[in-house]
């Protein structure tokens, strides 16, 4: 029988011969995975990296990030997510029922807080939050029913720095697992496995893209059996992440410690300039003396990255502190970090934090990959236009 073209447009003979070789992985899309006979479709395993099942579950393309974020983290397993969010969300339904209790550090990413009081509030599991230098001390919170520990070292907007082995010693002593919100660190200035964490939280959006175009999370495990409750647990909730994405993030992988380092290098020569001018009350950046839980980065970080945040004197308003971000002409207001351009956000600390105490209104500054120089100039212009 002769196709008719149409037939031909869709079934075509054509195989690109094998050897191409070239340092890109492949972009491999698909929904509908292709199976050589019904006995394969009947044995495969959507949970088994050997081969494939439905685009939702992976391609080649998705499996070579997995592995790779893996191998940066000292990790056994990794699972994409949509966003950093959604990643956070597979481990809280995946790992919790009704009935059980989630210990969650007051200075994690908001919506975390805020997953935990829908949690809290609609499916019977008790969200309880502890002080992010508790230490050892948590030993005195965990209950029978306490299942999961999060924590994120350094508080991604107030900056505290947990230690994180003391509280993976009191988590496991009970049988409790830890999960671990790492972005700050992308994996590579803190590692989460070796100081005793679970589960490692990277949202790939910030570093490991590199270029405030993607939505990505990552959960990297050592344990098989939890890993495979959260591989249950995403597949239940039908998170897939789409290959172009993936490819975005693979091609920036190559230079993600370079750029880390330059983000480091440059955050500290302003975060150091902000420490000398008379409107900056503190700055709070882990890798100065007085930010809280300083020693504890000195003793287990490698590294800081470009996110850090400063308090402004008391005596300047919240109106005043706002004219200054608009003022701002290099910095960009916008959430996330990890990117090349610069961004400034305020907080209103009292909204986030069941007990923050300290004055002032606070500013978080992401610190990209422009010329330090300009950067530091723009905020002088805008600190004196605030005055004046």
């Amino acid at each position: 029988m002769k196709p008719h073209p149409a037939t031909k447009i869709i079934h075509h003979d054509y195989v690109a011969p094998e050897g191409f070789s070239a340092f890109p992985a492949a972009v491999h899309k698909a929904s509908t995975v292709v199976f050589d006979n019904v006995a394969a479709m009947r044995n495969g395993c959507w949970n088994d990296k050997s081969g494939y099942t439905y685009g939702l579950h992976g391609t080649p393309t998705s499996f070579i990030l997995e592995a790779r974020l893996a191998a940066i983290e000292e990790g056994q397993f990794c699972l994409l997510a949509p966003s950093g969010l959604a990643a956070i969300a597979i481990v809280s339904l995946g790992l919790l029922k009704s009935g059980d209790d989630v210990l969650i550090a007051d200075n994690v990413y908001s919506p975390n807080r805020e997953l935990g009081q829908w949690l809290a509030r609609d499916f019977g599991i008790s969200a309880r939050y502890y002080p992010p230098l508790i230490g050892d001390g948590i030993r005195d919170l965990i209950q029978d029913n306490t299942k999961l520990i999060w924590a994120e070292t350094p508080g991604s907007v107030s900056m505290e720095v947990p230690d994180i082995p003391a509280l993976c010693r009191a988590a496991h002593e009970r049988g409790v697992l830890l999960a671990l919100d790492n972005t700050w660190s992308a994996g590579i200035a803190f590692k989460s496995f070796a100081h005793g964490a679970d589960i490692s939280m990277q949202a790939l959006t910030k570093y490991q893209s590199g270029g405030s175009d993607v939505l990505m999370g990552a959960l990297i495990t050592r344990d098989k059996e939890v890993h495979h409750r959260l591989e249950l647990a995403r597949m239940r909730l039908g998170m897939g992440v789409g290959m172009d994405d993936v490819y975005l993030v693979l091609r920036s992988l190559p230079s993600l410690s370079l750029r880390f380092a330059a983000h480091d290098a440059h955050a500290r020569k302003i975060a150091n300039w902000l420490n000398s001018r008379p409107e900056i009350s503190r700055v709070l950046h882990p890798a100065f003396p007085d930010c809280p839980g300083h020693a504890i980065w000195e003793r287990d970080f490698t590294g800081a990255g470009g996110l850090f945040s400063v308090l402004f004197a008391p005596h300047f308003s919240e109106a005043q502190v706002d004219q200054f971000i608009d003022n701002l002409e290099l910095f960009k207001i916008g959430y996330s970090w990890g990117g090349a351009n610069s961004l400034c956000l305020p907080y209103r600390m009292n909204e986030i934090r069941s007990d923050w105490q300290e004055q002032g209104q606070l500013v978080r500054f992401n610190i990209g990959l422009e010329d330090v120089a300009d950067l530091i100039a723009d905020i002088e212009q805008s600190l004196l236009r605030m005055q004046a």
